[in-house]
Order: C-alpha cells, then structure tokens, then sequence
C-alpha cells in the first residue's frame, strides 16, 4: 500500500467553509417570552404560571441562575440554564450569574453519597474557569447587562451566630426534612450531614441577597434543584414579605430516561479540553429522531418556523438526518465557535472516507482517535496485527480474511495485501485511522519501541 506523495498539499485550516451560524434572538411569533420559553420546554415547574407570565411581558426585572464550581467545568445541564438566562435577557431582562464560591465549598446533597470536599484553592480556581464559561453566554453590554457574582463576599463576611440567627431562625427543620435530595438521602445507608442538610438554607441565603442588593425576583434552575429554589422563595416571603419566583427546567436526558450529567459519569463538558468540539459535534449528530426537534427547542435559537420544517423533514425523510445536523452544527458553534464547528465537520467527513485525514491538524486527529477504540503499534506493524490489537478482528486469519474481501482501509487507503506494514502511514500527531467495512473505525497510535496495547 503506497505512502501518500510528499508533494501532496497539506492543509492547516478547515477544508470546509465556516457555516453560518444563528444569532442569539427572541421569536417575534410569540406574543411574549413566556409562550417562547414555554413552547422551547424550558419550563417543568415554576411557582404561580400567570403572575411570572404578566411579570416577564412587564418592565425590565432582575433574575439570577447559580453555578457552583463542583468541577473545573460547566456541562450540558448547565448549557440549558445559560440558554434559559439568554432568551430572559433577550426580552430585556437583566441576568446575575452566580458563580458560588461558598455554596461550591459544600456541594448541594448527592441522591446516594456525601460529596467529597474540594480545598479552598481548588474552588476558586474552579470559581475563575466557569465564570468565564459563563460570560461567552451573555452579554455584559446595553442597559440591561448581565453581571457576574460570588456568594463567597456575602457568606465569608458572617459569623455563624449571625447566621444562625438571621437567617436559621426563618427556616423549620421539618420542612427541610420533606425536601427531595434530602429525603432521598435520609431513606439511603449514607444518611446525610449536617453540611450537605444544609446547603438549602445557604441557597436560599443567596437569593435573598440578591433580592436585597439588586432586587432579584426571579431564580431559574434545574427542576432537581426546586426544594433549593423554593428555599430561596419560602425565604424572601418570611424575611421581607415579599413574593418572588421561580423556575425550574427540564432535566437533560439519555434515551433510556437516566439523567444525563457529571454524576452519572458521561458528561458533555463545555471546556474543550475535557469534550473535544468534534466529540461534541458528535454527540448532537447522533441525536434520535425522537428527540432531536426538542432538542433543536431547548439548544437553539432557530425559529419557531424553522424547527417545524425539520420537525416535517424528520417525519418524511429521518435516513437523511437533516435536523441531527443542524443540530450539531447550532450547538456545537454556540460553545465553540464556527471554526471548531467547521473542523468538526471536516474531520467527520474525513473518517468516513468523504475527505482528506491528512489534511486534519493534530489536535482535531487526537480529538477523533479519543473517540475510537485505540491500540498503541509499532511503525514497523503489519496491518493484520494492528486489526487485532484494535479489536476491529478477533483473530489474525480473521483479518486477513478481511483484507482479502477488499474490507479494509488504513487512513481511507484500501489495504490490497496481507503483509502491508502501517509503517510511513503517519498522519499529524502520529496518530492513524483504521477502518473494517463501512462504519467500523479504531484508531492507531504508532510508536518505535515495545507498545503498550489499551482497547
């Protein structure tokens, strides 16, 4: 199998051009933004539907959305509640960003298990990456801007006295009891810590800060954080007398309806380093059918016209996967940007045969080989023995035979003979593609010494 020509061009930029990708917006077809966020399926449950309906369709309000820094990176959970802050925002609210700083150092409870505590420099570490996660989201411009804030300067400065005797005098600690995350954990062997028992009275204390300092009235979060966000609402209305809201949205899941996020070991990041932009491309682009036009809803900001198109494309022609790919392309543009979203696309194209893996620079080919099944050769290695140490044949005649029926391709170049070697077939990074059939992809990481094979 020849070695590609040294003269062939070798390209350092995206062979595809950047797509075009949709601006943040409000859909002018709903008569407000609570039918928008209501169709888009940002709500699950929220405190009284008609009065935050004439709130939001009324002069400017401030709202807030909290992140705690339990891990150097937001993920798609969190994506959703960006998304829900930027569509408030876009109909002319003003968005506070909580980073929690203090509420980090606790972690609110865990269905199962006592969280493990981070150390005080590793929260605020973690404090520094996610705002900046968070301010690619909104925007800091124009009247209504969004500002960053950390409960750390208003939890830091208070003793526990004071504490306990502002804000723990207002709360009833067999109301506490009935909240869910709490309940769950008392039913489990784990039980559950006065620490974690009682991150709800710190969340509530944010809001209540907030609603003081700024005037917050409005809390969104994920539906699984509610007894959290009433916390704040029950708070407010005992402290001050007032009536504030809440939201609480869908959570993001797997097919099979198990929760999809960093607790569950399978997360989308939004931190390239940690889920590469052509991981997430892909992701989005193996959406099922049934999900994929609520999924367009809640991640995108396509009109409502527009998703009812690919909602009748799904229906008549699902094999041309139209909507899965605008879906990745709209996602994986608004966290990463249509560069990554184009090198994405490029490399798809090249894995499957549809491109040039040469022209793919090292960090998109490490992104694509993280994907694959992966085995460490020798350069000096025959192909056959690189389809068994990949797992792409269960035996050496095996593949062999594979390479006989003409089913076998080393960087998209059909492999004709049995003794052909991987040797000269580098591609950027050291890394290379090996397919079986069609679909079935591992990927090669040639070395010069004894390798150290890993599935």
């Amino acid at each position: 199998m020849p070695a590609p020509s040294s003269t062939e061009p070798r390209l350092t930029e995206p062979r595809l051009t950047e797509p075009r990708l949709t601006e943040p917006r409000t859909d002018e077809t709903f008569s407000d933004i609570w039918d928008e966020i209501i169709w888009r399926g940002h709500v699950h449950v929220s405190t009284d539907a008609d009065e935050l309906k004439a709130l939001l369709a009324g002069p400017p309000i401030a709202y807030y959305c909290g992140f705690d820094p339990t891990a150097p990176s937001l993920h798609l959970g969190n994506l959703v509640q960006l998304l829900l802050m930027r569509r408030l925002q876009l109909a002319g609210h003003r968005p506070f960003a909580l980073v929690g700083g203090s509420t980090g150092l606790i972690g609110d409870p865990k269905p199962s298990a006592e969280r493990t505590l981070n150390a005080h420099d590793t929260v605020a570490e973690w404090v520094g990456y996610l705002q900046h996660q968070v301010s690619r989201f909104l925007s800091f411009e124009g009247e209504n801007a969004a500002r960053l804030v950390n409960n750390l300067d208003w939890t830091a400065p208070l003793s526990a006295i004071d504490f306990l005797r502002e804000i723990g005098k207002h709360y009833r600690v067999g109301a506490m009891l009935k909240k869910d995350a709490v309940a769950a954990r008392l039913n489990s062997e784990a039980g559950i810590s006065y620490t974690e028992f009682s991150y709800q009275i710190l969340q509530g204390f944010d809001f209540l800060e907030l609603y003081r300092q700024h005037g917050c009235v409005l809390q969104t979060g994920g539906s699984d954080q509610w007894g959290n966000l009433t916390s704040g609402t029950d708070l407010i209305h005992k402290a001050e007398g007032a009536s504030v809201h809440a939201i609480g949205t869908p959570l993001v899941t797997n097919s099979d309806g198990t929760k999809f996020g960093k607790s569950e070991g399978n997360a989308v990041w939004l931190d390239a380093a940690m889920t590469s932009p052509y991981a997430m491309y892909q992701f989005w682009l193996n959406t099922h059918d049934d999900d994929v036009i609520d999924r367009l809803k809640v991640f995108t900001f396509l009109s409502r016209d527009e998703i009812e198109q690919y909602a009748d494309k799904v229906a008549r022609e699902p094999f041309r996967r139209e909507a899965q790919r605008r879906l990745a392309i709209e996602v994986t543009g608004l966290v990463h940007g249509a560069a990554a979203v184009a090198a994405a696309m490029d490399a798809t194209a090249a894995l499957f045969g549809g491109g040039d893996l040469h022209a793919l620079d090292a960090a998109t080919l490490e992104s694509v080989v993280a994907e694959l099944p992966l085995a460490e050769v020798r350069a000096d290695e025959t192909v056959v023995h690189a389809l068994v140490a990949t797992g792409l044949c269960g035996s050496l005649s095996e593949a062999r035979r594979a390479i006989a029926q003409g089913g076998v391709a080393l960087n998209n170049v059909k492999v004709e003979r049995d003794d052909a070697t991987v040797e000269g077939h580098e591609l950027a990074g050291g890394v290379a593609v090996l397919r079986r059939g069609k679909k079935t992809l591992a990927g090669l990481r040639l070395v010069r010494d004894t390798p150290g094979m890993r599935a």
